[in-house]
C-alpha cells in the first residue's frame, strides 16, 4: 500500500454494513475551504432513533422520538462546537470535556486524557474526536480515538493523531471496522481520503454510499479560509420537521 495515497470516501465505505460513527477532516482540493464531516449510524432502536439540529455554529443531536429513548447519555450530545479559533468534532460528550479544556487554556490531549471509550459492553465503542486550529488563512487538526485495551474493557489506550492541511486530502476515521458481536474496533491511522472542491458532491458521495439500512445523519461543513463563511449541508433519514 503506497502511505501517500489517497482513497475515494465512497469506494472505502460502499458495502460495509457498519462503520459506526465517522469523522472526516481536511481541506479541499481548491485549498479554499476547510472540510469537516461526521456521520452516525446505529443497529438498535435506541441508536436509530436521532436528529441532527443546527444551533448556530454548534450541531446537537437530538431524539427523534422522545419516548423511545433507553438510553440518553449515548445518543445525546453535541458532536460539533466552537471556540474563537476551534472547531471541535467528536462522536460523543467530549466534545463539551474539549471545549472546557480549551476554554480554560489546556490541550486537545489533556482534555481527552480525563476520557475513555463508551461503556457499552462488549463493545466498548471507540471515543472518536478530532479539532481544527485555524491560523491566519491555514489552519492545522488532530484526530483522537480512545479504545479499550482488551475484551474486558480493563484498560484505555489513547492514540492521537496531528496533521498539517494538504489541498485535497482529508482524514478519516470510524468507531468499527465493520459489523460483528462483539464489533470490531477501528484500526491504524486514520484513512487519508479525497476532498472535493463541492460541499455537495462530498456529502452525496458519503451519504450514499452509507449502508441503506443502518445509516442515521450525515453533517457536512465548508468553511472558508480567506473570509471564515461557513456553509453547511445536513441529512437526516428521520425527518423532525
Amino acid at each position: 500500500m503506497n502511505v501517500y495515497e489517497t482513497y475515494d470516501m465512497g469506494e472505502l465505505i460502499n458495502g460495509n454494513p457498519y462503520v459506526g460513527r465517522g469523522i472526516v477532516i481536511g481541506k479541499s482540493e481548491d485549498g479554499k475551504n476547510a472540510v469537516i464531516a461526521y456521520f452516525i449510524m446505529g443497529r438498535s432502536e435506541n441508536s436509530r432513533n436521532r436528529v441532527f439540529v443546527e444551533n448556530g455554529d454548534e450541531v446537537i443531536i437530538h431524539p427523534f422520538d422522545a419516548s423511545k429513548v433507553e438510553d440518553p447519555s449515548l445518543i445525546i450530545y453535541s458532536p460539533i462546537k466552537v471556540f474563537e479559533n476551534k472547531t471541535i468534532v467528536t462522536n460523543g460528550d467530549q466534545t463539551d470535556t474539549i471545549y472546557d479544556f480549551v476554554k480554560d487554556g489546556k490541550s486537545f490531549e489533556e482534555a481527552l486524557d480525563t476520557r475513555e471509550f463508551e461503556p457499552d459492553g462488549p463493545n466498548w465503542t471507540p471515543r472518536i474526536s478530532g479539532m481544527l486550529t485555524f491560523k491566519g488563512n491555514d489552519f492545522t487538526y488532530k484526530m483522537s480515538i480512545l479504545k479499550s485495551a482488551d475484551l474486558e474493557g480493563s484498560a484505555c489506550n489513547r492514540y492521537t493523531f496531528s496533521y498539517n492541511a494538504l489541498n485535497g486530502v482529508g482524514n478519516f476515521i470510524h468507531t468499527y471496522v465493520t459489523d460483528g458481536n462483539p464489533i470490531p474496533t477501528f484500526m491504524g491511522e486514520p484513512e487519508r481520503v479525497k476532498i472535493p472542491n463541492d460541499i455537495d458532491e462530498f456529502k452525496d458521495t458519503i451519504w450514499s454510499n452509507l449502508n441503506e439500512n443502518n445509516k442515521i445523519s450525515i453533517y457536512v461543513r465548508y468553511i472558508n479560509l480567506e473570509n471564515g463563511k461557513i456553509e453547511n449541508r445536513m441529512i437526516n433519514k428521520n425527518r423532525k420537521d
